[in-house]
């Protein structure tokens, strides 16, 4: 592979030490065990030009914020995800790999917010979860029939045969979500089809979640009639499945060769990866 290459994709899409050390975990750790050796975190991260330094900050700020938790082995130090952030993580993994739901709308989830305390916590939990702004003091999201956790506020499903497409344009910021995905395209499809050393295609596999995963979680999977007729969504997943599959045999053969835990080389659990697998081969 042309070094050009990974950085054209890096140019297109740069990344942070702490959200890429967030993506190796939900991509390679959370399915095989959960728990890594820090000088596979510093390898991981070097692919896309982060420096040990970053990474050590980036580590310590995962922990003080109770996403990971350290323990020494010897002179080696390990890094496993904390039980909510493994339950964090299996939620972004269903809307990162698995394709996009085609069961029709059946209405609208809305959350009422409050004035003052607790609201601005209230609009972080509920943006991650997709919701958008509709009003001043009203979240909305389409209603699926996926299960939501529980919200921490009135919640409230309604349906309605109005037309709703001015107000669901306005509550999502969709003029930046189509930016980020005209890069995605631009950084990504270039590397369609490329060959590539295990260690490449690790990193690569790697930076192509990393960028994906912020679209997939932002992306309010509203009805298509409902967006611009120049969306990109489709074609977005379409080129995300393609490469993950392609680079998937050489990134797990480095990740089989070369990371561990306490226990030795990391164990896949393969329910897990094979449903993973079979997810982003039906697009």
């Amino acid at each position: 592979m042309s070094p050009d290459a990974l950085d054209h994709a890096l140019s297109a899409n740069p990344v942070s030490a702490g959200a890429f050390i967030v993506t190796l975990y939900g991509d390679v750790v959370a399915p095989r065990g959960g728990e890594i050796w820090m000088g596979n975190i510093i390898s991981a991260c070097a692919a896309v030009g982060l420096s040990e330094s970053r990474v050590r900050t980036a580590v310590s700020r995962l922990v003080a914020s109770e996403r990971i938790e350290g323990v020494k082995d010897g002179r080696r130090s390990y890094y496993r995800l904390t039980a909510s952030a493994e339950k964090e993580f299996q939620r972004a993994a269903r809307l990162i790999y698995r394709r996009p739901r085609a069961a029709p709308l059946q209405g609208w989830h809305l959350v009422t917010l409050p004035q003052g305390p607790g609201r601005e916590a209230l609009v972080s939990r509920l943006t991650r979860l997709r919701f958008g702004m509709a009003e001043p003091y009203l979240a909305i999201l389409p209603d699926r029939g996926d299960p939501l956790p529980p919200l921490g506020a009135p919640h409230f499903r309604a349906t309605t045969e109005d037309d709703l497409t001015e107000m669901a344009r306005a509550a999502w910021p969709l003029d930046a979500l189509a930016e980020r995905m005209a890069r995605f395209m631009e950084g990504f499809a270039p590397l369609d089809g490329v060959a590539c050393s295990p260690e490449e295609a690790l990193g690569l596999r790697l930076l192509l979640v990393h960028v994906y995963r912020d679209i997939a979680l932002s992306d309010p999977a509203l009805p298509l009639g409902m967006l611009p007729e120049d969306w990109q969504g489709p074609a977005v997943r379409a080129l995300f499945a393609r490469l993950y599959l392609h680079l998937t045999p050489g990134a797990d053969a480095a990740v089989a060769r070369d990371f561990v835990d306490r226990d030795g080389p990391l164990r896949a659990d393969p329910t897990r990866i094979a449903r993973r697998i079979a997810d982003l081969s039906y697009d």
